[in-house]
C-alpha cells in the first residue's frame, strides 16, 4: 500500500509518524531548522494528528514500535524511529523501509545488564546457556549466538529490570542511558551491544511517487542533522 492510496491523493500532506518523549522533543529542533514548527505537543493534547505550521505537512503520534509498521505500509509517509526499534521490526519485514539518515538524536546504548556481583565473565563462555528478558529480542539472539552460547530468551515489554530480581532470568538486554534505573535496581551494565539512535525511515513508494515533495524535506533534515555527527 502506498502513500498516495493511503492519504487518497497526490496533493495530501505529508505525514511524518513520530512518538512521544525523546524522540519527539529532540526532532522538533530539526523542524524548525527546515522552518517548521510544531503547533501542539502530543504531552499536553489528546490529538493524535497535529498539523505543522507548514500546510504540506502534518504529524501522527504513535507508539515508537509502531513507527515502521505506519510508514512500510503507507500510512505516514516518513517517520523517526531508533535503530533498535528497526532491527526488529526488519527481522519480521526484511527490506521493508527506505533508511537513508541517522539523526544521531535519542542516543542511547544497548547493553546487556546483570545484578551487582553476579559473575558475568564467568558465565559467559561457548557453549553456557543463560536466561536473558529483553524486549530486543533479535538484537539479543544476535549478540550472544555470536558467542556460540546458548540463550533462553524471555520477551518482556516493561520494567526489565525486575526480571532478574524475581529470578525469572539471569540478565536483561536493555537500552541504557544515565543507568540510574539500573543503579536504583541493584544491576549494573556489563556489556555494550550496539549504540543507538534515532534515524529518518520513509515509505518507498512515497519516494516514487511524491519524491518532489519528499526530497526537500528528506535535504533539510541531513543538514540538520550533520553538526551532530561530529
Amino acid at each position: 500500500m502506498s502513500s498516495t492510496t493511503q492519504n487518497g491523493r497526490l496533493d495530501a500532506p505529508l505525514t511524518l509518524a513520530l512518538s512521544k518523549g525523546r524522540i519527539f522533543e529532540e526532532t522538533l529542533p530539526l523542524l524548525a531548522e527546515a522552518g517548521i514548527e510544531v503547533t501542539e505537543n502530543p504531552e499536553n493534547s489528546r490529538k493524535l494528528i497535529i498539523p505543522t505550521s507548514d500546510p504540506g505537512l502534518r504529524l501522527i503520534i504513535v507508539r515508537a514500535s509502531d513507527v515502521p509498521t505506519y510508514v512500510q505500509y503507507g500510512a505516514a509517509d516518513l517517520g523517526i524511529a531508533g535503530k533498535d526499534v528497526l532491527i526488529e521490526h526488519s527481522a519480521e519485514h526484511p527490506g521493508g523501509l527506505y533508511q537513508p539518515i541517522d539523526l544521531n538524536i535519542a542516543k542511547c546504548r544497548l547493553c546487556v545488564a546483570v545484578p551487582t556481583g553476579f559473575d558475568y565473565q564467568k558465565a559467559v563462555h561457548q557453549g553456557a546457556r543463560l536466561r536473558v528478558a529483553t524486549k530486543y529480542v533479535t538484537a539479543a539472539r544476535e549478540h550472544f549466538a555470536a558467542k556460540g552460547m546458548h540463550v533462553d530468551l524471555i520477551k518482556l515489554y516493561g520494567s526489565m529490570e525486575l526480571a532478574p530480581l524475581v529470578g525469572l532470568a539471569d540478565a536483561i538486554v536493555d537500552l541504557v542511558s544515565s543507568g540510574g534505573t539500573l543503579r536504583a535496581n541493584n544491576l549494573v551494565a556489563v556489556e555494550d551491544i550496539m549504540h543507538i539512535s534515532s534515524r529518518l525511515v520513509v515509505n518507498q513508494a512515497a519516494l516514487k511517487t511524491r519524491g518532489d515533495r519528499l526530497q526537500p524535506l528528506l535535504d533539510a533534515f541531513q543538514r540538520a542533522s550533520a553538526p551532530r555527527m561530529a
